[in-house]
């Protein structure tokens, strides 16, 4: 029998706890038995003591099995299990297209994803946006469309990982958010429950990333490879940049629009689409439906030049309650904003840098994220069009159009643009999208 207090003052003066400790810790959190002041002092003294590679999974395992883990085998199916998480951002529509180009490929993807956090746009609200789409469906019909269509991109349920939801929630008012070895516990505690063979992980870079530095962010993709490998499932990370939103929209109805446009074909951002197909790569080669990236590549493009990942997406939409004819009538079901504007750059030169995490920002303020949880969110607002890092402006070149409800609204969203986004005489130096691959092959 352990004590919490133990646990720790053990943790406090920087000793490893073990296993067991660990699983008697994460049990307390979901059963009451430890209390918020010491999940707090427990989440404090691993801020500023760290934890080892063993005790993060152990960590991981636990908060994994803390509530239901989803299994698939007894739906006997034809191909791996496979998902994709990234650690948010600013126009990163990718979820969406990922899923079903995986599908179409041959791999399952039971997608559990999540709401809009600060700055960051959430897959959820994005799915939001589509009318009659059901992001909560009992398990029965989750299994159902996954097994029939091949993906189902849905909402955490409440017995996935549920020391997660009461752990975070302390951990967010204490100050303890950004320690490494629990922000990974808690990001593949969840992803683990959902029953993975393979994880294709992204963790962003830049000035809309989550992680302040290239070194954090480092840090926190070898943390996430570690412990996902150690606990059993085949993971690859990828570190990609956001210092400009990845998508040329950034808002729900508007990355929704975007993110059809893209699986049918009309339009295809060339950073959206490095990235895209990079992480759905990652989740063939991993899940065994390849032997390597050239040949995933190749099955990628023949899903989205044959339209088959495009009709998968649309299948997936109806299954879950949403329109039958979406992929065909998008535009119809999507909502708009009254005022569509472009805002314009007002000088000449180069588009030098951004403040991607306050163009995020610039789209909570308009009612497109949630300001506190309990907020509404306007699906039609949001930002299309944007130039990109490195474009030649004139004074009246569109930094990007607005999408917005009212006269104020668009002042609001055209001042905090252009204190975003930088034009300055000298075009900046090309940036790779992807900046460093961690892997099992190196």
């Amino acid at each position: 029998m352990f004590l919490p207090q133990e646990i720790i003052r053990k943790k406090r003066d920087g000793e490893e706890l073990g296993r067991e400790e660990i699983a008697f810790f994460v049990r307390g959190i979901t059963e009451g038995y430890v209390s918020e002041g010491q999940i707090a002092a427990f989440a404090m003294a691993v801020y500023f003591r760290g934890m080892t590679m063993e005790e993060r999974i152990a960590l991981t395992e636990a908060m994994r099995d803390s509530g239901e883990v989803l299994e698939w085998k007894s739906l006997n199916l034809p191909g791996p299990v496979v998902d994709k998480h990234s650690t948010g951002g600013v126009g990163d529509v990718v979820s969406l297209m990922l899923g079903p180009m995986a599908a179409a490929c041959g791999c399952f993807v039971p997608m559990i994803s999540g709401r809009g956090l600060g700055h960051t746009g959430g897959t959820l609200d994005k799915f939001d946006a589509i009318p009659g789409y059901d992001t909560a469906p009992d398990n029965a019909l989750f299994r159902k469309v996954v097994k029939e269509v091949g993906v189902a991109i849905i909402g955490q349920t409440g017995n996935l990982a549920p020391a997660d939801k009461r752990f975070y929630a302390i951990r967010d008012v204490t100050a303890t958010v950004e320690s490494i070895p629990l922000i990974t516990a808690s990001v593949l505690s969840k992803k683990l429950a959902a029953g993975l063979d393979a994880l294709s992980m992204d963790v962003k870079v830049g000035s809309g990333a989550f992680m302040p530095t290239y070194e954090k962010s480092v840090e926190l993709a070898e943390s996430i490879f570690e412990v996902a490998n150690g606990a059993g499932c085949k993971t690859t990370v990828l570190l990609t940049n956001m210092n400009q939103p990845l998508a040329s929209s950034a808002g729900n109805a508007v990355e929704v629009r975007e993110a059809v446009r893209y699986l049918n074909g009309e339009c295809r951002n060339p950073r959206l689409h490095e990235v895209t197909m990079a992480l759905t790569a990652q989740m063939l080669v991993l899940g065994g439906v390849t032997a390597g990236e050239e040949e995933a590549y190749e099955r990628l493009r023949k899903a989205l030049d044959s339209g088959r990942a495009a009709e998968i997406f649309g299948r997936m939409v109806a299954a879950l309650g949403g329109p039958a004819d979406f992929m065909e009538r998008y535009d119809d079901y999507l909502e708009k904003a009254p005022i569509v504007r472009p805002i314009l750059a007002e000088r000449e030169g180069f588009v030098e840098s951004m403040d991607t995490r306050a163009i995020g920002l610039a789209v909570v303020a308009l009612g497109g994220g949630r300001k506190k949880p309990t907020d509404a969110i306007d699906y039609a607002v949001g930002f299309t069009d944007f130039a990109a890092l490195g474009d030649e402006v004139r004074a009246d070149t569109p930094l990007a159009v607005a999408h917005v409800r009212t006269e104020e609204q668009f002042e609001e969203a055209s001042r905090r643009l252009k204190e975003a986004i930088v034009v300055g005489s000298r075009r900046p130096d090309e940036e790779p999208m992807i900046y460093k691959k961690i892997s099992a092959k190196g």
